[in-house]
C-alpha cells in the first residue's frame, strides 16, 4: 500500500471511531435519561408519604389528625371500592367478543364519579381537619391537599423544561 491509502485509511479508521464514540455516548446519555424517568415514575408522590408529614407535626396534633385522617379515609372507602368495581367491570365488558361501547362508556363514567366522589370526600375532611390545626401544623400537613399521588398524570412540564400543549377537549376530532 502506498502512503496515500495509508492516510486515507487511517482518516477512514478514525472517522469510524469517532462515529461509534459519539454513537456510544449518545446511547449511554439516553438510557441514563431513560432510567431516570423509569425511576420517577416509582417514586412516590409525597416524599415519604403521610408518616412524614404527620412526624412534622407538634406531638398533641399527631394523634388528633391519625385519627381524623383515618375516618375521613375510612369515609371514602366505599367511593373508591365502587370506581375500582365500576372499572373491573368496564374491563370485563371490553373483553367480551361482542363489545357494547355504550355499557363500557357508562360503567368508566360511573367509576370516574365514584373516584371524584371520594377525592371529594378526602379533600373537604381534610380541609375540615386543617382548620383545627395551629399555623405551624397547618403549614407542614398543607401538602396533604397536593395532588401528587402516585396514580397522576403529570403534563405540565417536558423533559427539557418547556410547557406541553394543553390536551384538546374529550370531544374534539383525533388530530390528523
Amino acid at each position: 500500500m502506498s502512503g496515500r491509502t495509508l492516510k486515507i485509511a487511517l482518516a477512514a479508521s478514525v472517522a469510524l471511531n469517532l462515529f461509534a464514540l459519539g454513537t456510544g455516548a449518545a446511547f449511554l446519555i439516553s438510557r441514563a435519561k431513560v432510567d431516570e424517568r423509569v425511576a420517577e415514575q416509582h417514586r412516590p408522590g409525597r416524599e415519604g408519604g403521610f408518616p412524614q408529614l404527620i412526624a412534622r407535626l407538634s406531638p398533641q396534633a399527631r394523634q388528633e389528625v391519625r385519627t381524623s385522617m383515618r375516618a375521613v379515609a375510612l369515609s371514602a372507602r366505599p367511593d373508591f371500592e365502587a370506581a375500582r368495581e365500576a372499572r373491573r367491570q368496564a374491563v370485563e365488558a371490553a373483553r367480551q367478543p361482542q363489545i357494547d361501547p355504550a355499557r363500557v362508556q357508562a360503567l368508566l363514567d360511573q367509576s370516574r364519579t365514584a373516584e371524584l366522589r371520594g377525592r371529594a370526600r378526602l379533600e373537604s375532611g381534610t380541609i375540615v381537619m386543617l382548620q383545627k390545626l395551629d399555623v405551624q401544623d397547618r403549614a407542614a400537613l398543607a401538602e396533604l391537599l397536593a395532588r401528587k399521588g402516585p396514580g397522576v398524570v403529570r403534563r405540565e412540564v417536558r423533559g427539557d423544561g418547556k410547557a406541553l400543549p394543553p390536551l384538546p377537549p374529550l370531544d374534539a376530532p383525533p388530530p390528523p
